[in-house]
């Protein structure tokens, strides 16, 4: 059987309970090296054999695979934070449905999630947005047309902003372009829940030049929209609390 964990953003102690279990159990640990916090591979058994999928190619991962499959032993495959987003999981599933083995997926938590816990900030804001998205600029795997900043950013929503870091100049250009002033609240997590975590506030005329004097190009998400910049009275609140509301657990209080 093959376990396609979700390791989380980086804080070994964000693994979840179900994920932390398979890895204390699996005999044999394909990891993300490039990504992945080396300090939750202390969840492993001594006796596990561990790979850095940084160093392998497709092929050289379903051979490990393939190889512990036919020695009875239980594989992990570990990527870092939730293994649906950016994770290249599918091929390795077409992969493994084509040799008829086993595996399942356990989800965990990811980075767009822990950057908001340390920017302290709510996404989804009611009379600010209701919308989060989850979206990249091309590079080496080039974003559909359809889906680029320019045409995205015209929502004005939430916009997390994963593997563009090092282009972040060409991203305020792309989001300024859509329509989005250059008074934009920004913001930047480098390493969210790590040790060394970084957090830079900004807006869309100055987080180029503050993440270039961090010297931040890589590991990092880029965090744009108004939500990061509301306090208190300036956001409608929930409903969801609220004493002339009623729901199927509360009656109004008139």
């Amino acid at each position: 059987m093959v376990h396609i964990v979700g390791a989380g953003p980086g804080d070994p102690e964000l693994i979840t309970v179900k994920g932390h279990k398979l890895l204390s159990e699996a005999d044999v640990v394909i990891y993300a090296g490039s990504l992945i916090n080396p300090e939750i591979l202390k969840i492993c058994k001594p006796d596990a054999d561990i790979y850095n999928s940084a160093e392998m190619t497709l092929e050289e991962v379903i051979n490990v695979i393939k190889k512990a499959e036919s020695d009875g032993k239980m594989t992990v495959r570990l990527h870092t934070g939730d293994p649906s987003i950016y994770g290249a999981i599918q091929e390795q599933m077409d992969e493994l449905d084509e040799l008829k083995i086993e595996f399942d997926i356990v989800p965990g938590v990811s980075s767009f999630l822990a950057a908001a816990a340390a920017l302290r900030k709510e996404y989804t804001l009611p009379g600010i947005t209701q919308t989060i998205i989850l979206t990249r600029r091309g590079g080496v795997t080039p974003v559909p047309d359809k889906e680029s900043l320019k045409k995205l950013g015209q929502s004005q929503a939430t916009i997390c902003i994963f593997l563009s870091i090092s282009s972040i100049k060409e991203v305020v250009r792309d989001l300024m372009s859509a329509g989005y002033k250059s008074l934009t609240p920004a913001a930047v997590v480098y390493k969210a829940t790590w040790e060394d975590e970084k957090i830079i506030r900004g807006t869309l005329s100055t987080i180029a030049e503050q993440v270039k004097v961090e010297g931040i190009g890589r590991t990092a998400i880029i965090i744009v929209g108004q939500c990061l910049s509301t306090q208190k009275g300036n956001y409608a609140q929930s409903q969801l609390y609220s004493p002339q509301f009623s729901h199927m657990f509360r009656t109004a209080k008139l």
